[in-house]
């Protein structure tokens, strides 16, 4: 199926976009990348691929190799522009996260926040993981005025989570692990009709990896399916590609 990815020009999460492109286009699908203007290839958060702090806290080593096959791949390195592109041509949605300042980019764009909403009302898989999620809760149905996710149960990066990366890097690195002044949870909860349509997850740092999804954790609703961090990055896919092959072939693009 074709699959859209929305990223920033700079500073999208190396696990988030990396292994979910390469599961996915494993299992068959074709992924388009879009950025703001499209045709130049995007850059992932550079501190990801040698370690936030002291060479630590990046992505794992098979994640960067993974980024490193989708740098020459042809449809990283000519992106189409948000701006443009006709929803309707996808099958299945992927907002993935990061949380440098370069995400602002696409966190805070309007005009995919357009995009988005008129894929949402095709009823199509969607899927978000960490700061993606906010763009989702940022989308407002027309018909409703309210965001797309009001009636829906969802994750996202946990409070705790971007609250423990932040107070334990900021002497070094400042703002870095804040995007916002509000955390993603916090917004994100401010979206939901209900208070319990918010799942947090275990509070645990283990990651899940290819094999082992013991410690990942997902949210499916419907067409829509959400993850909290990186370390979700492995089931996320998994599940995506299992809700994608729910969608009926006679309506499912080639």
């Amino acid at each position: 199926m074709k699959l859209l990815v929305p990223v920033p020009d700079s500073d999208f999460d190396t696990t988030e976009v990396a292994v979910p492109w390469r599961l996915l286009t494993d299992r068959g699908h074709s992924v388009t990348f879009a950025t703001e203007e499209g045709g130049i290839a995007p850059r992932c958060d550079p501190r990801l691929l040698t370690g936030v702090l002291f060479g630590k806290l990046g992505a794992e080593p098979e994640a960067r190799a993974w980024y490193g096959q989708l740098a020459e791949a042809p449809e990283f390195r000519r992106p189409v522009s948000w701006r443009t592109l006709h929803p309707a041509d996808y099958d299945g949605l992927l907002l993935p996260g990061g949380h440098a300042p370069g995400m602002r980019q696409y966190l805070g764009s309007a005009a995919l926040r357009e995009q988005v909403a008129r894929f949402w009302a095709l009823g199509r898989p969607v899927a978000a993981i960490c700061h993606g999620v906010l763009v989702l809760a940022r989308t407002r149905d027309p018909a409703t005025g309210r965001s797309v996710l009001a009636d829906r149960r969802t994750t996202c990066l946990p409070k705790s989570m971007e609250r423990a990366a932040y107070y334990s890097t900021a002497w070094h690195l400042g703002r870095y692990y804040r995007t916002y002044p509000a955390y993603v949870e916090d917004e994100v909860r401010a979206a939901l009709a209900a208070p319990d349509g918010f799942e947090r997850g275990p509070r645990s740092l283990a990651r899940g990896t290819a094999t082992d999804h013991s410690h990942a954790f997902v949210v499916q609703d419907g067409n829509y399916l959400s993850a909290r961090w990186p370390g979700d990055a492995y089931l996320f896919a998994e599940r995506f590609h299992a809700l994608l092959a729910q969608r009926p072939p006679e309506v499912a693009h080639g």
